[in-house]
């Protein structure tokens, strides 16, 4: 039986990661909501572990889904501190727009 990852060709994973990242960076730049935006980071990480797990399979080694649990693992944690800080200024503001955080400098 086949590998599912090897039949697929390899350029297919690098389109889709690209266009996962592009969509995630295009989010982040235009969007105003502090959730989609953090949404949106989750998304430009996850396009690179995609990438990094292709690139394991192709080249037949485990140290790129290795690094890939270790970028999850950061991951999981800026979740947990960015929705702590969104929940901390959303009682402060009342709202998740990026515009509204302004009140909040100095």
């Amino acid at each position: 039986m086949e590998n599912a990852l090897v039949s697929v060709p390899h350029n297919w994973y690098l389109l889709l990661s690209s266009l996962l990242f592009c969509i995630g960076v295009m989010g982040v730049l235009f969007r105003r909501n502090v959730i989609v935006i953090l949404m949106c980071i989750e998304l430009m990480l996850n396009s690179v572990n995609l990438l990094l797990v292709s690139f394991s399979a192709y080249a037949q080694n485990a140290d790129g889904q290795v690094f890939v649990f270790f970028v999850m693992v950061v991951a999981a944690a800026e979740v947990a501190v960015g929705l702590a800080l969104i929940v901390s200024i959303y009682r402060n503001v009342a709202s998740t727009d990026i515009d509204s955080m302004k009140k909040l400098k100095w």
